[in-house]
């Protein structure tokens, strides 16, 4: 294989209770990324398009996870590589993890396919370091694996991928404002009550069992988060409102999609979707900030090569 193009699903990660363990894939949005061997070693990239990102190849979230499965692999060839982003970063869906995660995924098949998905995952993460100081695997694994997933150890990394029920359907509503990873970690509690992690541990295990048996009843008493979303919902203009339309419209739950601005909802069949984003979007009309929605399946594939 000399050449391939790719399209990386955004993700949603943390899903309320399952703060840096939980993670979903989405169908609607993502990236498309291109590799093409090259006779230089080494990695280049020849095009960004979609947002404003460096091409310095040490900072670039793709070209340094690019570099560096390269060195690991020993290859004889190098790899240009073109990055489209669909969607902004700094937007909660995972932007650097779908880079990362798309990253891997490309210049492993150019390998031919030598790494499992595990070794993928832990390749991401090194560009989820680069980009926000922390290797997190919750949205690289769920780009990479697809549908659901839990990290259910990262010393050692184990990835569990959990079922999806049939009807599971996302809703999102993007605020055009940005929020960066490393200041929506600075106004975590550094210290959480036993009761509380009580609950948490509960909701997530409640959550999980939900997705195993499709008990949608049982996903939407679970998807409470008493940790992180209290701690960094006053950075999310509305997100009261938004959360409050989303459940009196139908929803399973809603919350804060990784760092955030994005708030996810999760629901059940196409009609309540449907309703659910028609509320919250006449909700957040009134607010005069700008936004970007959208309503999606769990793309349960994960990384999809397009040609």
């Amino acid at each position: 294989m000399e050449y391939i193009k790719i399209f990386a699903p955004a993700t949603v990660a943390n899903v309320s209770c399952g703060f840096d363990s939980l993670g979903l894939a989405v169908d609607a949005v993502g990236d498309e990324m291109t590799f093409t061997k090259t006779v230089e070693k080494g990695v280049k990239i020849t095009n960004i398009t979609g947002a404003d990102l460096t091409y310095n190849v040490d900072e670039n979230v793709a070209s340094a996870v690019v570099q560096k499965i390269l060195k690991e692999a020993n290859a004889d060839f190098g790899i240009a590589l073109t990055i489209h982003k669909g969607y902004a970063p700094g937007s909660g869906l995972g932007s650097s993890a779908a880079s990362a995660a798309g990253a891997a995924f490309g210049t492993n098949q150019l390998l031919g396919n030598i790494y499992s998905e595990l070794a993928l995952t832990k390749f991401a993460m090194f560009g989820e370091e680069v980009a926000c100081g922390t290797p997190i695997a919750d949205n690289v694994s769920a780009a990479i694996y697809g549908g659901f997933v839990l990290v259910r150890s990262y010393h050692p990394l184990e990835i569990v991928k959990l079922p999806v029920p049939s009807e599971l359907r996302i809703v999102a509503i993007h605020p055009q404002i940005a929020i960066k990873t490393k200041d929506a970690r600075a106004v975590l509690p550094e210290e959480i009550a036993l009761k509380d992690a009580v609950t948490q541990w509960a909701n997530v295990g409640g959550l999980i069992s939900g997705l195993y048996t499709d008990d949608y009843n049982l996903i939407s008493n679970s998807l409470v988060d008493i940790i992180v979303e209290p701690a960094r919902k006053g950075l999310i203009p509305f997100f009261d409102d938004v959360k409050n339309s989303a459940k009196k419209a139908g929803a399973l739950g809603a919350g804060i999609s990784g760092s955030g601005p994005t708030i996810f909802a999760l629901c059940k069949g196409d009609t309540i979707a449907k309703n659910v984003y028609k509320s919250i979007q006449e909700s957040y009309k009134k607010t005069g900030i700008d936004f970007e929605m959208f309503i999606s399946k769990v793309n349960q594939e994960g990384i999809k090569i397009l040609k």
